[in-house]
């Protein structure tokens, strides 16, 4: 499982510094380190990160044809922000779907930290549809989900999982540094 693990978080961390550049290729290592991770993370019992993945499979194809021919002018979408309002309502529809999802693992199945495991997961796929949408505050969202994602692959025994993530802390500081400067490019080409 190491090797599979190791080849997973290389194609990941691919992803990443290819998602920070907004390169369309980062959909192609994210299609393949999903499928990967989909396969680890059900053999160490962590059910809801398992289900994430296969979601982040199919999201890989949704955000190669956004970022390839969605938006207005079907030249792919554009770096963008949301109000605080908005924040505001996903926070609350992320914690109600966490609180409820997780009490329903905790009763039923044999999931390991099934609050934190429901958070990660719901939070993940909320800003999954961030990144594919070029959200900038994506990244944001990101830091704290990969944050509390090295606690939950650590207890689990996947080192180089929670290695990887500690390395997104980081990746992702610069993602949102650079959305940030191509977003004010963006909003002074069109003024």
């Amino acid at each position: 499982m190491f090797t599979l693990e190791a080849v997973a978080v290389i194609l990941a961390i691919a992803y990443l510094l290819l998602a920070a550049r907004e390169h369309i290729a980062c959909w192609y290592c994210a299609f393949a380190s999903s499928a990967i991770f989909t396969v680890i993370f059900w053999d160490v019992s962590l059910l809801m990160e398992s289900a994430l993945n296969v979601f982040y499979v199919v999201m890989a194809v949704v955000g190669w044809y956004e970022w390839r021919y969605g938006g207005r002018e079907h030249q792919g979408v554009h770096i963008r922000t949301l109000q605080p309002w908005q924040h505001a309502a996903m926070a609350l529809a992320l914690v109600l779907a966490a609180a409820i999802n997780g009490w329903f693992m905790a009763s039923y199945t044999q999931a390991a930290w099934p609050y934190l495991d429901a958070f990660t997961t719901w939070a993940s796929v909320l800003t999954t549809f961030l990144v594919v949408w070029k959200v900038l505050e994506n990244w944001l969202y990101w830091f704290v989900i990969d944050g509390l994602s090295i606690f939950l692959y650590m207890d689990r025994g996947l080192t180089l999982t929670a290695l990887l993530f500690a390395a997104y802390v980081v990746i992702v500081v610069f993602g949102y540094l650079h959305w940030r400067l191509l977003y004010r490019q963006q909003v002074e080409s069109l003024a």
